[in-house]
């Protein structure tokens, strides 16, 4: 079949659905995005390509769709019409839980039960979402390993026990676990973490959460009561996947999913990736607590004689050179950088981090590790690559007995699980002293180095990190390179008013696969709502003065909120101080973010405004994207201040200092434009439905008084425009 035929019979399978969908609104723009999503996807050459074929076709299609476009449809539709045809899957990332849970629940059924040809659909996630029943029984109490030599579940329980602040919190703990047990016991819960009631902090779901490197598969003996192996069943029929960018990036080239060489990829959300890329590429050490090496030597010494492997006789030596590295960077990072670390000559010094807890921090500039580093490092690297690969000998033995040995499984699964809780640090290890040795070739961004120092409980730990400073060589090498179809899509992928930045980040600038298209929002912004710029006379760079100031304009302006308002701020110290300052009558309307749950705090919105009452929502970052509150839910947004990321991130500094190394201007190339896109997602929080009307406030001069500032209105719906002088005060 040709591509043409494919894009018309997609493009007609799309106008069924919405001819189908009763009180659907016939969209142009929505139509519009249908079309490329359908001339991308049937342009595309999937599949093995034979010696003497041509090169294989790459078609990308990056597109912004305004609110209110209905993207999900246009993506969706086209693509399994297409999928169907071709033979072939549909792979969905999502940057968020709420809308995979919405194309999961909701957008996918509806699809579903529209088109002529049914197709399933099925939710991926990590293996970390799900609990593995060995560890749940170990930690539950509920069994009794049956094997000789070191506990299984030592590093867990160490960990469990490290969290717990007392005595009686540690048994509440084994309670919760038994608990969780008899729920899996009795169907009652399916071993996901978050179908659970109260979904448990990190700290509690990490010890039993089902991790690969522990992992033996269908040689575990609760292999066949294993929720994570259960939901991989259901993917294996399914022509829909809906993945998150993490999982999609953290398994290339693991098979866990469909080969992106021989599916349709929809990444939504897509503005999430490049900062997905760089998380997901970067690396840590920790310096200061090294027991586990010796553990895993121990281990790996006992489970490798028993497999009778030869090349155990070198792992003492790997062991010892690798902790003697450690000790040895450890030593010499004090001695460089002891005093930075402690009093902050890098303006990142000790200081209350998010939990409460100091950090000093050090990075390294242009990215060169000191000449009295590199010896260590580069030992750490050799000895962690030895020591991988005598690992690696063990586990090749192990599988290859419980293949030949299956009345061993469960001895061999455990031999292999005690390997396999360790092993992932050394992985580590060897992975963050790569990236510390690493130069940067001519022209290229180096990658941001730095040291840390922690108080953790009763521990001072000093960590090493490093990470790529530019997502989108990144990007290209390990995500484009493999991938023939795609489309990128978000309400926000253009930063004042041009892909350019989005494409640089996304490691798609000069790619001649790629297509772009902006799809406006079907929204009369002009008459639906009205955009207040609300000046104060302080500068907002003078913080305690303008924070003052702001704060003051902004009681004045909710004490006029008759229905639902939202109120976004840059810093948890500013919400502090709004909230110390509002007034008696002003104090019962409003509701803080963390004070209760998200869902729970959300309800109790929409039930006062239903119940015709103010309502008024106090957010972070984290509610100035993906909450969906229209018509009176969000008659009035408030946006404090202009949100720019915060200036000390470490890979920001690294790619700011490299940027103006070769000339360039990090504010104008980096900085205003990702501030646009967020502030282009804080904005459309405003107007959600074409019935919507909404005020929105900000209180940042430097919106209307910058040149920058200029470019960033460049890029927001285009409101009525309304400027306000500083209120006179009393």
């Amino acid at each position: 079949m040709s591509q043409q035929v494919w894009a018309a019979q997609a493009l007609e399978s799309f106008d069924a659905v919405v001819q189908a969908t009763e009180g659907f609104r016939s969209r142009a723009g929505q139509r519009r995005m249908a079309e490329q999503v359908a001339a991308t996807f049937s342009t595309a050459t999937l599949g093995k390509v034979e010696e003497g074929e041509p090169e294989p076709t790459r078609a990308i299609a990056v597109i912004q769709a305004g609110t209110g476009v209905g993207k999900s449809l246009a993506y969706c539709a086209p693509a399994v019409a297409l999928a169907l045809a071709r033979g072939t899957r549909v792979v969905v990332s999502t940057a968020t839980v709420a809308l995979q849970e919405q194309l999961v629940t909701k957008d996918l059924p509806a699809l579903a039960a529209r088109m002529a040809q049914p197709f399933r659909f099925a939710l991926a996630k990590g293996r970390g979402r799900y609990v593995c029943k060995l560890k749940l029984d170990r930690l539950s109490g509920a069994v009794e390993d049956d094997f000789d030599g070191d506990d299984l579940f030592a590093d867990e329980e160490a960990e469990a026990r490290r969290g717990a602040r007392s005595h009686q919190e540690a048994q509440a703990r084994v309670q919760f676990y038994a608990s969780m047990g008899e729920a899996l016991a009795s169907g009652r819960w399916d071993g996901d973490r978050d179908t659970l009631d109260t979904p448990p902090e990190p700290e509690v779901w990490s010890p039993v959460a089902a991790e690969s490197a522990s992992c033996t598969g269908k040689h575990c003996p609760a292999f066949s009561q294993c929720t994570y192996y259960e939901r991989r069943k259901e993917l294996v029929g399914a022509q829909v996947i809906v993945v998150n960018h993490d999982l999609l990036l953290a398994t290339l080239g693991a098979r866990v999913l469909p080969e992106l060489d021989n599916c349709l990829l929809v990444l939504d959300e897509a503005h999430h990736l490049p900062a997905t890329a760089l998380e997901q590429f970067a690396g840590q050490m920790d310096l200061s607590r090294l027991g586990w090496i010796d553990r895993l030597s121990s281990r790996a010494l006992r489970v490798g004689g028993l497999m009778e492997v030869e090349d155990i006789a070198d792992l003492p030596r790997h062991a010892a050179q690798l902790r003697q590295a450690l000790l040895d960077l450890e030593r010499l990072v004090l001695e460089h950088y002891g005093t930075a670390l402690k009093a902050g000559d890098d303006g990142g010094g000790w200081r209350r981090a998010a939990q409460g807890r100091v950090q000093g921090r050090v990075r390294l500039p242009g990215g060169r590790l000191p000449e009295a580093l590199m010896a260590p490092v580069a030992q750490l690297a050799s000895s962690a690559d030895g020591f991988l690969e005598v690992l690696r000998a063990i586990s090749k033995a192990l599988r290859a007995a419980m293949r030949e040995q299956p009345d061993e499984a469960r001895r061999l699964s455990t031999l292999y699980a005690q390997l396999g809780t360790l092993a992932p640090r050394l992985e580590g290890v060897h992975a963050t002293a790569q990236l510390l040795l690493q130069e940067a070739p001519d022209g290229a961004a180096p990658a941001a180095k730095w040291f840390t120092l922690d108080a953790d409980g009763e521990f001072i730990v000093l960590r090493a990190h490093a990470s790529p400073v530019m997502p989108g060589p990144t990007l290209r090498h390990h995500l484009w390179n493999a991938t023939r179809g795609a489309v990128l899509t978000s309400a926000t992928l253009m930063g004042c008013g041009s892909f350019d930045f989005f494409l640089r980040e996304a490691g798609l600038a000069g790619d001649a696969a790629v297509t772009t298209l902006e799809v406006p929002s079907p929204f009369d912004y002009a008459a639906q709502g009205t955009l207040v710029a609300a000046e104060t006379a302080a500068d907002p760079r003078e913080a305690a003065r303008f924070t003052e100031e702001m704060v003051e304009a902004l009681l004045h302006d909710l004490a006029q909120v008759q229905a639902g308002a939202l109120v976004l701020f840059t810093s948890r110290d500013q919400m502090r101080q709004a909230v110390d300052a509002l007034p008696t009558v002003l104090r019962p309307r409003v509701l803080v973010q963390n004070t209760l749950p998200r869902g729970q705090l959300l309800a109790r919105h929409r039930e006062r405004v239903a119940a015709g009452e103010p309502s008024i929502v106090f957010g972070l970052q984290s509610f100035g994207e993906g909450l969906d509150l229209p018509g009176a839910l969000c008659e009035s947004l408030f946006i404090t201040k202009l949100p720019f990321a915060p200036p000390d991130a470490p890979v920001d500094d690294a790619r700011a200092e490299w940027l103006r190394s070769v000339g360039r201007d990090p504010f104008s190339e980096l900085v205003v434009p990702a501030t646009a896109i967020r502030l282009a997602q804080w904005v459309g929080r405003a107007i959600r439905t074409e019935e919507d009307q909404a005020h929105v406030y900000c209180y940042d001069r430097r919106l209307t008084r910058t040149s920058y500032g200029q470019r960033l209105l460049r890029g927001l719906p285009p409101f009525a425009l309304v400027q306000r002088g500083p209120l006179a005060r009393v």
